[in-house]
């Protein structure tokens, strides 16, 4: 199961989870939340809480709602966040495993920053352009659902560490070392928590699209994560 970026879709993904599927031999499923891609649109401003509400409620329905069994989860970004908070907040027998492609665990300023800076040329046509592509019609409520939420003040105090504890599953993360959006204390703070064990890639010369940068790297390490604990 994938679960996308702040501004990803099913289209972002683009042939990733057909090579996924090639190279672990497993189905792949994927699907873009509400108001993102071709996904019904939501009503703004998208809440605070919409990881939890994503990771409690939404992610459980699509999971009973296929027939999914036996799983990992794979998210990036947002979509990790999502992922640490559904594996850590329950015991979720039927989960195999986590991979988690630059996870935030908590409001950073710098990430804060880089939102602004994509606020800046969204509002300027040119960010909003490169994004209609993906969304659609659902363009607007995917940029200012999510900017708008990292760019509220009272999201400063986010922090997901409650949920670490609680994650014992083996787990498989990324991090581009250029990553402009997080610093290394989130899969730091992964690494010391969590009882599960934890496989770590610190990549050079990538930064927020890890499995874009070194999709190689990636894709390999993904490949024999997988068959290690199906």
């Amino acid at each position: 199961m994938l679960l996308h970026e702040g501004l990803g879709c099913v289209a972002t993904w683009k042939d990733f989870p057909e090579k996924l599927a090639q190279k672990t031999e497993l189905s792949v499923l994927v699907y873009s939340r509400s108001g993102y891609g071709r996904s019904s649109p939501i009503t703004l401003p998208r809440p605070l809480d919409f990881h939890s509400r994503e990771a409690l409620e939404v992610l459980p329905s699509v999971l009973e709602r296929m027939n999914v069994d036996e799983y990992f989860l794979l998210g990036h970004s947002d979509g990790a966040s999502i992922a640490i908070i559904y594996a850590g907040s329950k015991p979720r027998l039927n989960l195999k495993g986590l991979i988690l492609l630059s996870p935030h665990l908590a409001t950073e300023e710098k990430c804060v920053y880089q939102i602004q800076k994509a606020a800046s040329s969204y509002n300027s046509g040119k960010l909003r352009a490169q994004l209609r592509k993906y969304h659609g019609d659902n363009t607007d409520c995917a940029f200012l659902g999510w900017s708008g939420v990292w760019l509220n003040p009272l999201f400063i105090d986010w922090n997901i560490e409650e949920y670490l504890p609680g994650i014992n599953r083996p787990l498989l993360t990324f991090r581009g070392a250029d990553d402009p959006y997080n610093t290394p204390w989130h899969v730091e703070t992964i690494r010391q928590t969590v009882s599960g064990s934890v496989v770590h890639y610190e990549l050079q010369g990538s930064g927020h699209s890890p499995h874009v940068d070194a999709s190689e790297i990636v894709m390999n390490s993904v490949g024999d994560f997988v068959k290690a604990y199906e």
